[in-house]
């Protein structure tokens, strides 16, 4: 099926070059983007990582340990299991405040002067 529309052109007068892609990436402005999303980012990571390892090393090691009830038929490791999804959730929270407070104005004002509307 035909159409009459043209074919897309090569270059899109709206975007911005390879060289202002440079510049904004060198920005102090760019800098603070990326260190506010590393500093949030990276902690919380290496935390949770650690927190789900502490999990399977207990899993394995302290079996005893992870066989204890707690109430009923409930076990610490059913307790600390479902604790990983409860943190899993947390976090998705925490980060998707954090970047709607501190990260999304941030990159909105780039990319605005990047398009020419600053």
């Amino acid at each position: 099926m035909a159409t009459d529309a043209p074919p897309p052109s090569k270059a899109d007068p709206g975007l911005p070059s390879t060289e202002e892609f440079a510049e904004v990436q060198q920005s102090a402005e760019f800098a603070e983007l990326r260190r506010s999303h590393r500093s949030f980012a990276f902690p919380l990571t290496v935390g949770f990582i650690a927190w789900y390892l502490l999990y399977v090393l207990l899993s394995n090691y302290a079996g005893d340990f992870m066989g204890t009830k707690v109430a009923g038929n409930v076990n610490v490791a059913l307790v600390l299991g479902l604790a990983q999804f409860l943190t899993t959730f947390l976090i998705a929270w925490w980060y998707s405040r954090h970047a709607a407070a501190q990260l999304d104005p941030k990159a909105e004002a780039i990319k605005s002067r990047m398009e020419g509307g600053a």
